[in-house]
């Protein structure tokens, strides 16, 4: 059968390492289209393909605007640049480091401080809660830190936050933001989007001051494994259909 122009296609001859490089500098991009973007503050991060326990990261310093795949830095666990100009934020090899080495799904560790999600993590017990599709979606994947210790600025903090994540996806932290992981950029982007969105939708209704209508357990859950099978694929077109937006509007990203 032939394939969509708009299926995703891998070409084996761009070097990994490099269309690593091009996807996340896509990520800090596009995350300043939707807004989930603060100032030079955060951090996006992929294990170099074929590395353990070497990082790209976003160099200290640079707004999400100003990021391209050259730009980008390759540090250690330690924090140290390995490769490229720049440093480090120091919470970023304390949260990201930690979580990478830890968790084999994480790949992939995003963490903002994107408005609506980290609303909820402000409010006493807050929860994403599945009276949205879109929430459902996550239903059984999220991870709550429900204790804030501050500033992340040592290996302790960092564990404490991949023990927690475990084997879930999506992090909230009291008071803070919101983590979410993937084996690939563009489901890690793909959660960070739906997530930044589902919470938006229960922030509105939640302003109207009526009672939520919650989806049981149960209902949740028979809905979320029907999702959940198709998220990979989707969530590829989707990032694929925004690099193509990229492309034409700010094809620098990818030098």
């Amino acid at each position: 059968m032939r394939k969509s122009q708009f299926e995703d296609s891998v070409d084996t001859r761009v070097d990994p390492r490099w269309q690593a490089r091009v996807d996340l500098a896509a990520a800090f991009r596009l995350a300043v289209r939707f807004g989930l973007h603060e100032g030079i503050c955060n951090h996006f991060s992929m294990l170099l393909p074929g590395a353990r326990d070497r990082f790209l990261l976003n160099p200290y310093g640079l707004h999400w605007s100003e990021i391209t795949a050259s730009r980008l830095i390759v540090i250690d666990p330690a924090g140290n640049t390995v490769e490229g100009d720049g440093m480090a934020e120091a919470t970023a090899y304390y949260i990201h480091s930690r979580i990478h080495l830890a968790a084999p799904h994480a790949t992939v560790v995003l963490h903002t401080h994107q408005p609506y999600a980290t609303a909820l993590t402000m409010v006493d017990g807050g929860r994403l809660e599945p009276c949205v599709q879109s929430a459902v979606r996550f239903y059984g994947r999220i991870a709550y830190d429900d204790s804030y210790n501050g500033v992340a600025l040592d290996n302790a903090e960092g564990d404490r936050m991949a023990g927690l994540l475990g084997d879930k996806e999506v992090m909230f932290l009291a008071n803070h933001g919101v983590i979410t992981t993937a084996p690939d950029v563009a489901t890690a982007f793909d959660a960070l989007y739906y997530l930044e969105r589902a919470a938006q939708a229960q922030i509105i209704a939640q302003s109207t001051g009526q009672p939520l209508r919650k989806l049981s357990d149960n209902f949740a859950r028979v809905t979320n494994a029907q999702m959940m099978p198709d998220v990979p694929a989707f969530a590829r077109r989707h990032f694929a259909s925004l690099k193509r937006i990229l492309d034409r509007d700010e094809p620098d990203y990818a030098t």
